[in-house]
């Protein structure tokens, strides 16, 4: 394994199929959930993704996520020790709030090491 020159503990949040919109969606998440994230013990930072139009030269297998919400911690600890949080309970009660129609949302949590 190369060395690694930093590693973190991330939580991943992704939507595929948002309906009506999904500028609208990302507005709304942007707005009051980051809020509510942001007060979740240890995150360090909280990064969305959306994707843009891309034609790769190559073939390739594309995504069907049209959102991404990545929350980074220092290290599995402190995100076990969020997602067990009072802070996540408000994030998670406010999942019913977002405008995302009938999505697939998946989570995930996976380390990061950062190479370069």
């Amino acid at each position: 394994m190369p060395d690694v020159l930093h590693e973190t503990a991330s939580y991943f949040v992704r939507y595929q199929g948002i309906r009506p919109s999904v500028d609208d969606f990302i507005a709304d998440y942007s707005g009051r959930h980051v809020d509510i994230l942001r007060t979740w013990p240890g995150i360090r930072r909280i990064v969305l993704y959306a994707p843009i139009p891309l034609e790769d030269p190559h073939p390739v297998h594309h995504d069907p996520t049209e959102f991404l919400a990545e929350m980074t911690f220092a290290d599995a600890a402190a995100l076990r020790a969020a997602l067990h949080s009072e802070a996540r309970v408000r994030a998670r009660a406010d999942r019913d709030n977002l405008k995302h129609g009938p999505a697939l949302v998946t989570h995930q949590a996976m380390r990061s090491l950062r190479l370069l």
